[in-house]
């Protein structure tokens, strides 16, 4: 008689992502940008250290923006950061709504 005995399975790493007051905050941003013609798709990913929400303003290969939660800066630099097409970091801050102003120049123009 053979007994078949399984071996406990590994657990996912647990994803970092956005909570749905943040998603939301961005969401208004994202709407603003599409309504001024500065954003036409966007696209969000959620890893083991960071989550990512990317603005596209042409459907091309790289995000103009992006806004980025790593939750393990929290205490040291902010957990949110704006970066611009090439990487930079645009702001940072430990507040989402105010890492997101930003985005609140009348005319918000890449080089």
């Amino acid at each position: 008689m053979t007994f078949i005995t399984q071996l406990p399975r590994k657990r996912p790493a647990p994803k970092t992502a956005f909570h749905r007051t943040e998603l939301s905050l961005i969401l208004d941003v994202y709407g603003r940008l599409v309504m001024a013609g500065e954003a036409k798709d966007y696209g969000i990913g959620m890893g083991k250290d960071e989550a990512v929400f990317a603005i596209y303003k042409r459907h091309a290969e790289h995000p103009t923006w992006t806004v980025v939660k790593t939750p393990k800066l929290a205490n040291a630099q902010g957990a949110y950061a704006v970066q611009g097409s090439q990487g930079q970091v645009l702001k940072r801050g430990r507040d989402l709504k105010q890492v997101l102003s930003v985005f609140d120049r009348k005319r918000f123009e890449v080089v």
